[in-house]
């Protein structure tokens, strides 16, 4: 008994730094291009497409390939890199059937992966929820850098809502105001960090990876999910987004 005890202290920081994916979403913020210019056109989303490439079963992204940029397409690479980056450290399997699920085809909001991702409201945050692959929650005082995190510039959840998609990367006090920093594709320029003050922000949904393995769920979840894709013409509620999400 006392020879097993010993062999996980000596065990147990490698299981720490192995279940910390934040970090890995970081180290993938860091090989992420710079600039490149922000667009939300069809070609951008063009561009995004051809930026994932499957390589013999694995999952291979180059954002260069997907510039100019928008915000969701930004942190869908992120979250994708991630995959691919942890599959080649063997920490998960991605089959070619769920590589093929993940791909930016055209789907619609609220259809498929990338359709969940990029939709209104709490996209990121359904997606996360429906595979299970971490929780959601919507309080800085437990946000940590590199969760992902969608921003509401207004009040409005869905069809008026004018919102981003980011990964935040801590908060600091310049003056006293207090700053918000995040990591996107961000008007003008493209990819790149931003802060901002807390005071413009009226709602955050944080969805932090921590069971990349469900990511294989992707291949049972429904085709379309119709809360998201009601989201282009309705609105929703923060009561329903916290039941559809998760969220305590």
């Amino acid at each position: 008994m006392k020879i097993r005890y010993l062999a996980l202290l000596v065990l147990f920081p490698f299981f720490l730094r192995a279940s910390d994916y934040n970090a890995v979403v970081l180290e993938q913020i860091k090989s992420m291009p710079q600039g490149g210019g922000y667009s939300a056109s069809s070609s951008a989303t063009a561009n995004l497409r051809a930026a994932m490439t499957p390589d013999a079963g694995r999952l291979e992204v180059n954002p260069a390939h997907a510039m100019p940029s928008y915000c969701s397409g930004a942190t869908y690479l992120v979250f994708l890199k991630t995959l691919g980056e942890l599959a080649k450290r063997g920490e998960i399997s991605l089959s070619p059937e769920v590589i093929a699920a993940l791909r930016v085809q055209h789907q619609r909001d609220g259809d498929g992966a990338w359709g969940r991702w990029n939709a209104n409201g709490p996209g990121t945050a359904r997606l996360f929820a429906e595979l299970g692959v971490g929780k959601n929650f919507a309080s800085f005082a437990e946000a940590r850098p590199g969760d992902f995190m969608k921003v509401f510039w207004n009040d409005n959840i869905g069809s008026r809502e004018h919102g981003h998609s980011v990964v935040f990367l801590g908060t600091e006090n310049r003056a006293g105001v207090e700053y918000v920093k995040y990591w996107s594709s961000n008007i003008p320029g493209g990819y790149g960090e931003k802060a901002v003050p807390l005071s413009r922000i009226h709602r955050v949904i944080f969805s932090r990876l921590e069971q990349p393995r469900n990511v294989s769920r992707v291949l049972t979840i429904p085709k379309s999910d119709a809360y998201l894709a009601s989201m282009l013409t309705h609105d929703s509620s923060w009561q329903e987004v916290k039941q559809k999400t998760n969220i305590p």
